[in-house]
């Protein structure tokens, strides 16, 4: 079949007439006005013959005279990727020459540079092209129709663009349109001397509303309005770009993305999120907490993959309202200030209550206050002892993992899971390892107060460079190593690609350089590597060597990151000096104290990772244990692999390893779903259950030609060429270029010792990337909105750690 009415055509048909027509069909057969039409399918497409006598008698039978030909291909209008404008259409075509052409022409629109790059990048392997051919309409009006607010996400906006005459020149940006943001609930309201009317509007809303109902979903709508008022829907296809809803609670909510602080943007799989709450309630559980087993933590929620904290009750609260700006710094400022914002918000009016049990809060304190005061007071009188009892502590935790052994059953290894796999680690003091962390971070910070006008940030930061004591940082310097064991391979590490000298390194065919070792100490780490559903570096220790090969291009002696490390060591104690004696001089007492505090922070701040790293050999074992689960499932038929078992939740595996059910579909869904949100660029960092992009509603700042404002993560400035990275898998990047990434957790600290500087779009001051970047002694500007997308691979830049801002210099 080549020639379909569009008549006949439904949504099942996709694979058949493309995405543009399936939608034509189905609007056409929810009862909407649309144009009347064919659709030439896929099939004359993939044989290479047009059946020119067949297309001109169906465009004879539509009447003849002008039509709109129109490519639809099928990877074209689908829930994940619209293409929108990727592929050609051509307007106002008459008789069969040009008809003929015209079709000949989409086709070859498949094929254009743009529409080839976007399939790549969409993850579309291949497609197919039908071409729909419709009557013209002579618009008096025209546009395009959001049923979704696309800049703010805002589900109960409609937004319309319109212009006098033919719609295209509203989606080519060619015409400045009439612009309506229209409330779903209020009366429309035309613009002064706009091209639309009020009852116009209103026309388009109500459509626009019933094709979201009948797709289920947010719509992107082409339409126009002929001479006599009468509306025709030209397309409509769901609008990819919205971030996911929040669960429905029938009341407004205020939610923060919980993993930017931690350097991690990308989706967390299902297994990965029940396996961190569950993980998690086990804690407030040793702090007197009550935990509701169906959902442990359920101010963490999980949107679009990623955890969000809900704050709206803490937002509603007359006293703690208030403080909220100073605890939000850790977001960053925009964050902040979009908070910030909605206390003026109506909806999150005072409301009576505290957003927590005061008797559980009071029983958590009474068993943490005493024993954390004398745990700070014992680290800072014996710091050495202190760091000895925290390292003593991570030991234990992992001598004290014990799963189930070979023989166990699937379901006997989810139980271990469940209901014992964090009983190690999840102690109320994590035996011994949170005072000492605790006492750090506050050493660490207390000096900024104490030499308030004495000191700048800058030199605040060169304090905390060169810190020892960091497990993250040890493990760079532990690569390097590394890297210098491989020089007299060079060739074969610099000539190799990762992944082909990974699968050698599990051939026992590499050279001896220490790898098994620093895998025995550090394979459970990686991008990522709370989230149980993703390999680490002993699954797949390609990053690793991706990272040797960035140190082997190191020719300058004095760019050796062991060298850096210790020179920004031996500048940090010179600074402790110089603040001592300039803080002694005008203030003795606070002078004294500063000097103090900065002395133990050296020897106790580099632990604000050791909690984590503790924590990751109990996720390492999990996950050993939910991959052979799996593997028994998929070997009776539950599952499709092992490793869809991470696209489960821990309940939802220990129901499949009890009962019959085939979780093959769900898996699947929710592969593909966890797929699509890795592509995703952009994560709201304040988001309203509305769908509503918080920061989104800010007024835009102050325009500054080729300079980028963020905020201060590293003290310092660097000049040098841009390497944008979104990924740091296989990752290659230049000695003394500018990494600029949409944020970055341990696993990307290897890519560091390097670099010039860091660049990031997301993070807070005390996230793991700056934390490390000051270490290092390397300038830092976090919170850069869309930096990825502003910034160009090899272009020149200027970044000021201290004053927060990227200059993109001319050339």
């Amino acid at each position: 079949m080549e020639l379909i009415p569009l008549s006949d055509i439904d949504g099942s048909m996709l694979g058949l007439v493309g995405g543009k027509a399936a939608g034509l069909g189905e609007m056409i057969k929810a009862g909407e006005r649309v144009p009347g039409g064919f659709c030439l399918t896929v099939e004359s497409y993939r044989s290479g013959q047009l059946p020119e006598q067949e297309l001109v008698e169906a465009y004879e039978r539509l009447g003849g005279g002008r039509v709109a030909v129109r490519s639809s291909a099928t990877a074209e209008d689908l829930p994940e990727a619209s293409f929108a404008g990727q592929q050609d259409t051509y307007l106002n075509i008459e008789g069969a020459g040009e008809l003929i052409d015209a079709v000949h022409r989409c086709w070859d629109s498949l094929f254009t540079e743009r529409a080839v790059a976007y399939r790549a990048a969409a993850g579309v392997d291949e497609a197919a092209m039908a071409v729909v051919v419709q009557r013209m309409i002579d618009p008096v009006a025209a546009g395009v129709m959001f049923t979704a607010n696309p800049i703010t996400g805002c589900r109960t906006e409609l937004v319309v663009d319109a212009a006098p005459g033919l719609g295209t020149a509203v989606v080519e940006g060619s015409v400045v349109p009439d612009h309506y943001v229209l409330d779903e609930r209020m009366p429309a309201v035309p613009n002064p001397g706009g091209c639309l009317n009020a009852e116009q509007l209103g026309q388009l809303r109500a459509a626009g509303l019933r094709l979201q109902e009948h797709f289920g979903s947010p719509q992107d709508v082409e339409w126009a309005i002929d001479a006599e008022g009468v509306l025709w829907l030209l397309q409509s296809r769901p609008i990819t770009t919205l971030f996911p809803l929040p669960p429905e609670t029938g009341d407004t909510r205020l939610y923060l993305e919980f993993g930017h602080i931690q350097g991690m943007l990308r989706p967390c799989t299902p297994m990965g999120v029940s396996l961190l709450k569950t993980g998690g309630s086990m804690w407030f559980k040793a702090a007197g907490a009550q935990v509701d087993r169906r959902d442990p933590l359920p101010r963490l929620v999980p949107i679009g993959g990623r955890l969000y904290f809900d704050v709206t009750d803490f937002l509603r609260n007359k006293t703690m309202r208030g403080n909220l700006g100073t605890s939000l710094e850790i977001y960053g400022p925009r964050v902040q200030s979009a908070v910030l914002r909605m206390l003026d918000d109506p909806r999150f009016a005072p409301r009576p209550g505290l957003p927590f049990h005061l008797g559980t809060t009071l029983k958590g304190v009474l068993r943490m206050v005493p024993a954390g005061m004398a745990g700070v007071v014992s680290s800072l009188s014996n710091p050495a002892l202190a760091r000895a009892r925290a390292f003593r502590g991570t030991a234990e935790i992992k001598r004290l993992i014990a799963p189930p052994g070979e023989s166990a059953t699937a379901a006997e290894r989810l139980r271990w899971v469940i209901e014992d796999s964090h009983k190690a680690v999840m102690s109320i003091d994590m035996h011994g390892i949170l005072w000492p962390l605790a006492t750090g971070m506050i050493t660490g910070t207390l000096p900024a107060a104490l030499l308030k006008g004495v000191a700048t940030d800058e030199e605040l930061d060169t304090v905390l460079g060169g810190m020892p004591y960091n497990v993250t940082t040890q493990m760079d310097l532990k690569l390097w190593d590394l890297a210098v064991k491989a020089r007299e391979h060079r060739d074969l590490f610099l000539g190799t690609p990762p992944e082909d000298l990974a699968a050698k390194y599990f051939a026992g065919e590499l050279p001896d350089i220490g790898m098994t070792g620093f895998l025995a100490t550090y394979g459970m780490r990686a991008a990522a590597e709370i989230d149980v559903g993703v390999p680490h570096w002993d699954e797949d220790p390609a990053p690793l060597f991706a990272t040797i090969a960035n140190y082997l291009r190191v020719d300058d002696p004095e760019q050796a990151p062991d060298l850096r490390f210790k020179a920004a060591a031996a500048k940090a104690e010179r600074m402790i000096e110089t603040l001592s004696r300039r803080a002694r001089a005008r203030r003795p007492v606070r002078g004294r104290l500063a000097a103090f505090f900065m002395r133990r922070s050296r020897q106790l701040t580099g632990l604000r990772e050791l909690a984590k790293f503790a924590w990751l050999p109990v996720i390492q074992a999990c996950r050993r244990q939910l991959l052979l689960a799996g593997a028994d499932l998929a070997g009776r038929g539950r599952l499709e692999r092992a490793d869809d078992i991470m696209f489960l939740t821990l309940e939802e595996a220990r129901a499949a390893a009890h009962d019959e059910a085939d979780h093959r579909e769900l898996a699947t869904i929710r592969r593909t779903e966890y797929e699509r949100e890795l592509r995703r660029r952009i994560v709201p960092g304040a988001l309203l259950s509305d769908g509503t992009d918080v920061e989104a509603l800010a007024p835009a700042p102050p325009a500054q030609d080729g300079v980028l404002t963020g905020m201060s993560g590293a003290a310092g400035q660097a000049t040098g060429r841009a390497r944008v990275i979104r990924d740091p898998v296989g990752a290659r990047i230049e000695p003394g270029e500018i990494l600029v990434a949409p944020t970055t957790d341990p696993g990307w600290t290897p890519l560091f010792m390097t670099v010039a500087g860091l660049v990031t779009e997301t993070g807070s001051p005390v996230a793991h990337g700056p934390t490390v970047a000051r270490e290092y002694g390397i300038p830092a500007v976090i919170c850069v909105r869309g930096a990825t997308n502003e910034i160009r691979t090899g272009q020149l830049i200027t970044i000021d750690g201290t004053a927060g801002t990227v200059r993109v210099e001319p050339e």
